[in-house]
């Protein structure tokens, strides 16, 4: 699979664009391992990583994203040549959107856990899917929020999507905000939701994150069936 191009999406954290190999399908939601190919340097963490896949099915490119740390990995994968090759394999995962669309969909994302609600909110507004999605995403700062201008644009394209931001720490950032802050909690998604119980819950993010909106979905009465998680740790 052949790299093509890199778009910084927040500080310290990129998008990258590969293209999508022929015959190549996979759901909104789920990941795929690359493998980077006699790459320059490498450590101890190795060559491979899983990454969900932050392009919807129908797009041209396959795209991944994550933060920039000061791994052998992510110096390669951030200085990467336009046409450099990279091994993948997949796709893999059932993290994804539920086929009852008499259901909600809430989507929980801290940090880059966004990658796969973006897969997910992209797909649903191209196939022009009922479902109704709300996505409540959560970051310290703008700076830090990636896709969030992107996301934004498609509650124009999709009358069913709808997205609530959040910022944790506007202390330390240099931007104007007028949207929510503080972290997502019962209070916040009931002046969003009619209510809690019904939608199927999607959370994506740190793993502090997860267990706290897991714990805190739990003590509203939420069904346990109707909660999925997926975990980031470590990007």
């Amino acid at each position: 699979m052949k790299f093509r191009r890199r778009e910084d999406v927040a500080e310290r954290t990129a998008a990258f664009h590969f293209e999508k190999p022929a015959g190549f399908t996979f759901k909104a939601g789920q990941t795929l391992d690359l493998t980077l190919v006699n790459p320059p340097e490498t450590d101890a963490e190795g060559n491979i990583r899983t990454f969900s896949i932050a392009s919807a099915p129908s797009d041209p490119d396959l795209v991944v994203a994550t933060r920039l740390r000061d791994t052998a990995f992510k110096r390669v994968l951030a200085s990467m040549a336009p046409g450099t090759e990279v091994e993948a394999d997949g796709p893999m995962g059932s993290f994804t959107l539920h086929r009852n669309a008499g259901k909600p969909g809430v989507f929980l994302a801290g940090g880059i856990g966004i990658t796969p609600f973006r897969s997910m909110a992209r797909a649903a507004a191209a196939e022009k899917l009922p479902h109704a999605l709300w996505l409540f995403y959560s970051n310290n700062r703008p700076e830090d929020a990636a896709f969030l201008d992107d996301l934004r644009g498609l509650t124009a394209a999709s009358p069913n999507f709808h997205f609530v931001p959040t910022m944790t720490d506007m202390a330390r950032s240099a931007r104007p905000w007028k949207g929510e802050t503080g972290f997502i909690d019962r209070e916040m998604l009931l002046r969003y939701l009619p209510a809690l119980a019904g939608p199927i819950y999607y959370l994506a993010g740190p793993p502090g994150m997860v267990t706290a909106m897991r714990d805190m979905l739990a003590g509203a009465g939420v069904d346990e069936d109707d909660i999925r998680a997926e975990e980031f740790a470590g990007y």
